[in-house]
């Protein structure tokens, strides 16, 4: 069972490294499910409908969110409807949207929760909490459990991969669009990544113009954050194989196409 999960996308540039290389990661890696964090891919804030859409026409089963998941006011229009959108589970009650959903590959039903952290994040639910919870109803249904835990800081991550060590197939960070280096496999099973990386502009700083960015730093002054339409792009993935008794990892590989890292079929 091989799962591929394609990092934060961010904008047009993100968007259009889906289109291009998904094709090409498939062929090569012959992916049963594959899941996209979408929550950058409008400009950089939010996502719409028909990008949702296009990420499932393209081979997606399943898109996950974060803390971006309201920026685009269209969400609130289709969310509800949307049977493989996933934003983040511990926010506040009565949020619209579903925080887990089950997609069937063949003869194995996959669960995908989606988490975000408390640390220098927006107020939520405890995710440790919430991830009890969810894991014991899917765990009727299911041994594969794959956790996207959209979190900022290192330790929060790592507190939640040995928290759900053995519990779940996998627990992979996103949010801070830097790939880490840290993939393995916990003692009890479970394949971990603090963060899978974005996928959008090369050039920029966490997919927006860095000129933007660096007068931010350097002035300390409030400036606008654009996502750049042109330049170099990359993107961020993880490959996890899957044993098809326990639903538990048994190989976890890094992805990261750009100028530097040349995709080989």
């Amino acid at each position: 069972m091989n799962l591929l999960f394609i990092g934060d996308v961010v904008g047009s540039p993100g968007r259009d490294m889906v289109k291009e290389y998904v094709p090409k990661l498939k062929e090569k890696y012959r992916p049963h499910l594959t899941i996209i964090n979408g929550e950058n891919a409008a400009g950089g804030k939010g996502i719409t409908e028909k990008i949702y859409r296009e990420f499932l026409e393209i081979g997606a089963q399943a898109v996950t969110l974060g803390n971006h998941t309201w920026d685009n006011r269209e969400i609130f229009e289709f969310i509800d409807d949307a049977k493989y959108l996933v934003r983040p589970a511990n926010f506040p009650e009565g949020s619209p949207g579903k925080g887990i959903i089950f997609v069937k590959i063949n003869d194995i039903e996959v669960a995908i929760i989606n988490l975000q952290g408390r640390t220098f994040m927006t107020p939520s639910d405890c995710p440790f909490k919430k991830a009890d919870s969810l894991i014991e109803m899917a765990k009727a249904r299911t041994p594969f459990i794959f956790v996207d835990f959209h979190a900022e800081v290192t330790s929060e991550k790592q507190a939640m991969g040995w928290y759900l060590d053995g519990k779940v197939s996998a627990v992979v960070g996103t949010h801070t669009h830097v790939q880490t280096s840290d993939n393995r496999i916990l003692p009890g099973g479970t394949g971990y990544l603090t963060d899978v990386g974005m996928t959008g502009p090369y050039d920029g700083i966490l997919g927006v113009e860095k000129e933007a960015v660096l007068k931010r730093f350097l002035t300390s002054l409030p400036v606008r954050f654009e996502v750049p339409n042109t330049g170099r792009t990359l993107l961020s993935a993880v490959m996890i194989e899957l044993d098809r008794k326990t639903g538990l990892t048994k190989k976890i590989e890094r992805i990261l196409i750009n100028d530097d890292h040349p995709f080989y079929s």
